[in-house]
């Protein structure tokens, strides 16, 4: 296997000198709290809407078809969960610094179901409303609704396409979708949303005061339009300004392959060591579809270093990129960074090709010698990527590198590998004694990464201290 030299080398045997005591940046926190606020203060203005209309006295009293109140009440929350949704999907730079990408992916999912099912519960409580108050039949309730309320038809295909992307983001669906077909799914979210815009504006009776109605369309300019410009706009301008094309393909290890890259200016991306892009390569049909692939080393003036798995048809394409071939990205993204340590020990865990942005961030953080270590399990002794750089990281920065090689246990989630024989804590802190002084990156697979995440909890690292990148979608 040829080495080259990776973009950033490392260069003296201390790295990157210790910071000096700094000023407190204050503004992660602003943007987290004032995204707390933001977020709470919607859902009050739409419940204030609901009580504002009668429907809470109306409720109270248990007048007819008292069903229909709760309805509204389950619409409208859904409604402000949408607009929470489509904000988290236009991966604002800000937002993804703060919060870090594995947080952001759990409230995407948390926020997602529980605005499917109110909207599901709205249908449901204002059907079956009719059922009670007219006795009539569910079906015909349904029907009525549909063919009588002012935007149903656009609200009802809005309603299903929320409920296919809802379908297809289980567990057991994503694993059997690539990145690229459920990401493009999920973009019938957007379409869903607008859909439902009319019905809420023409039949809603929150709505019936011109100034409601426009604070609504606000909101949903807003969300809307934050996604097209961070999405789309912000995107395509930095692809056009700094011209990233393919500068050669490396095989690292056998099935691993880096892509180096350069550009102009891209060190005005400010991007960090250990976040993630969404790549585009224009070498031939196909080329429109992203795939989110982390630096593999750290950021160097204009130079960058991606390296993936070929696991699939998309990361088996990167072995016939050619030198010249144009490449459009999003990003960067993600909060898997030095901004997000405590303390001055280090602790890294990564699976198989996790250890990617893991690479980067050992070549970039601030640490004396003896004040990072790096769990690393692969498969085989032939699985291990960058074992050359890891070692020379080892002997120039002081980094203690620890290969760990076995297969995956079976029967039971651990980090560990099939030959271990203790608890996962008790081997973190046989093999790490003082780790409950250390911040703790992981970054591999889901299971494995949760697995090591309460390991590291059960080892006695604060869970502030411990910051997961998991390879999932």
């Amino acid at each position: 296997m040829t080495q080259h030299a990776i973009p950033s080398p490392v260069s003296g045997s201390g790295g990157p000198a210790a910071p000096a005591q700094k000023r407190r940046d204050w503004s992660p926190a602003l943007i987290r709290w004032g995204c707390v606020a933001a977020f709470w203060l919607s859902l009050a203005f739409f419940v204030y809407l609901w009580v504002d209309d009668g429907s809470l006295d109306l409720m109270m009293a248990k007048t007819e078809g008292p069903l229909a109140y709760p309805g509204k009440l389950a619409g409208l929350v859904s409604a402000d969960l949408m607009l929470a949704q489509v904000v988290l999907m236009a991966r604002i730079p800000a937002i993804e610094r703060t919060f870090g990408r594995d947080w952001l992916v759990r409230v995407h999912r948390i926020i997602g179901f529980t605005s499917l099912n109110l909207m599901l519960a709205h249908i449901v409580l204002l059907a079956f409303d009719y059922v009670v108050r007219d006795h009539i039949s569910v079906l015909y309730s349904l029907w009525w609704m549909a063919t009588q309320w002012r935007g149903m038809v656009m609200a009802v295909l809005g309603t299903v396409m929320f409920i296919v992307v809802g379908v297809t983001s289980t567990r057991i669906a994503r694993r059997q979708l690539r990145y690229h077909a459920w990401h493009l799914l999920h973009l019938y979210t957007l379409l869903g949303f607008g859909l439902i815009l009319p019905h809420e504006i023409w039949t809603g009776s929150e709505f019936k005061m011109p100034g409601r109605q426009a604070i609504l369309l606000v909101l949903y300019l807003l969300a809307a339009g934050s996604l097209l410009l961070f999405r789309v706009a912000l995107p395509v301008q930095r692809s056009l300004r700094h011209r990233v094309v393919v500068d050669r393909v490396v095989e690292e290890a056998p099935g691993n392959v880096s892509v180096y890259l350069r550009g102009s200016g891209l060190a005005r991306l400010r991007a960090q060591a250990g976040q993630f892009f969404i790549w585009r390569f224009r070498d031939g049909p196909g080329w429109t579809r992203g795939n989110p692939y982390a630096l593999s080393a750290a950021p160097n003036g204009d130079a960058l270093r991606i390296t993936a798995k070929e696991v699939g048809p998309n990361s088996h394409r990167l072995r016939g990129l050619r030198p010249g071939t144009r490449v459009l990205f999003e990003g960067p993204y993600g909060g898997f960074t030095e901004a997000v340590r405590h303390g001055r020990k280090v602790t890294m865990m990564a699976s198989g090709i996790g250890i990617t942005p893991v690479r980067a961030l050992l070549e970039d953080l601030s640490y004396e010698p003896g004040e990072a270590v790096l769990l690393y399990r692969a498969s085989t002794d032939d699985d291990f990527v960058f074992s050359q750089e890891l070692d020379e990281l080892a002997a120039q920065r002081g980094v203690r590198v620890v290969y760990l090689p076995g297969h995956r246990a079976s029967g039971r989630s651990s980090w560990q590998s099939e030959h271990a024989t203790e608890d996962d804590h008790t081997a973190l802190r046989r093999l790490i004694p003082d780790i409950g002084e250390h911040d703790v990156f992981i970054c591999g697979p889901d299971a494995w990464g949760r697995s090591a995440r309460e390991a590291a909890r059960r080892a006695g690292v604060p869970g502030m201290c411990v910051h997961l990148e998991r390879f999932a979608f």
